[in-house]
């Protein structure tokens, strides 16, 4: 929250918007004002006439504020609500974190909303609408879903259909936001007719890699196989997103004491530095006690870490992890959950 340093109370919003402007200069500030209406140029013209001088710690404290807010905005678009959660603990913290995500998903409320019946609809006639929709219609659709509901409603389709819709899945993020609000009115008003209906961010390539996560291995590698065939690139994006840090939850504990008998101490404290308490637990109750107790005063003594740097050690882990699959000592397979009767 940005306080007036002076009286050490919040600043309105308008202000903020205000000092905003201000602090971008006038040719940016032109183009921001072109999306606004006219009233609410006229009350943005009122409050910087009357604003004065801006001193140099609130334009900073407006343009920290901007800056978080816009990155939570586009982790969100491009992996979803959770996938934001843990960039944003990283780079935050996770009392920060959790302040910009209430701020941007309040932001938000209104283009979320047409989405909200999804996870709450009746499965089987879930999949019967989507059955009779356009590949790009069933790709939003899915998006908005967890994994394994996805992938369930994924195996339901013609396998003809599956590689087609996962493509357009994983390049949702490329359309504008505009068309995304047109499909999910249409499909808001349609799924009214379902009866009482979260996602809160659509596709992208993390999503399709989630969904194939729990997949059985046969169906998602001839997905990946087609694919590959049209966009190389992407299926390669794919398989290396297929397990992301934060999956190693899915571990049982013979296989984390695998993992941890193979990684060097100073790359796990890197790792787990700024990941959920869940999955530091999961490491920790598979450690000696003393283990435990010098993993978190190491990561305790290692402060500030740039998210780059936790990232390169989570996928060095990711790496043992793959290579303790392929030797056959540990299994990654995710759980499909119940497929959907059409």
């Amino acid at each position: 929250m940005i306080v007036n340093t002076a009286q050490n109370e919040p600043i309105p919003g308008l202000r903020k918007a205000a000092i905003l402007l201000v602090s971008l200069g006038e040719q940016v500030s032109a183009e921001i004002l072109r999306h606004f209406d006219e009233e609410e140029v006229q009350a943005l013209g009122r409050e910087v006439a009357r604003m004065g001088s801006v001193n140099s710690e609130q334009a900073e404290a407006v343009l920290e504020e901007f800056y978080q807010m816009t990155l939570a905005h586009d982790f969100m678009l491009k992996g979803g609500l959770e996938y934001a959660r843990k960039l944003l603990i990283n780079a935050f913290g996770p009392e920060q974190a959790k302040k910009i995500l209430d701020r941007v998903v309040k932001a938000l409320g209104s283009e979320m909303a047409s989405f909200d019946a999804l996870q709450k609809a009746d499965p089987q006639q879930l999949a019967k609408f989507i059955h009779s929709e356009h590949p790009q219609t069933i790709a939003l659709v899915l998006s908005h879903l967890n994994p394994s509901q996805a992938a369930a409603l994924l195996v339901s389709l013609p396998p003809e259909l599956r590689a087609d819709v996962a493509l357009r899945m994983a390049n949702l993020d490329q359309i504008s936001p505009e068309i995304i609000g047109k499909i999910a009115g249409i499909i808001g008003q349609k799924l009214k007719a379902l009866g009482e209906m979260s996602r809160e961010s659509y596709g992208g390539v993390r999503a399709v890699a989630e969904m194939f996560n729990r997949l059985d291995s046969a169906t998602s590698k001839e997905i990946l196989d087609k694919i590959e065939q049209q966009e190389p690139n992407l299926a390669e994006t794919i398989r290396h997103l297929m397990f992301v840090f934060e999956d190693m939850l899915l571990i049982d504990p013979s296989g984390i004491k695998e993992v941890l008998a193979r990684v060097d101490r100073k790359v796990l404290t890197l790792a787990l530095k700024g990941t959920s308490e869940e999955l530091k637990k999961h490491f920790l109750q598979n450690m000696s006690k003393r283990g435990a107790e010098m993993l978190l005063e190491d990561m305790e003594a290692l402060g500030p870490v740039k998210i780059k740097e936790v990232e390169a050690a989570q996928q060095q882990i990711i790496a043992i992890v793959r290579q303790l699959e392929a030797e056959g000592v540990i299994s990654l397979k995710g759980a499909v959950g119940e497929q959907y009767v059409v």
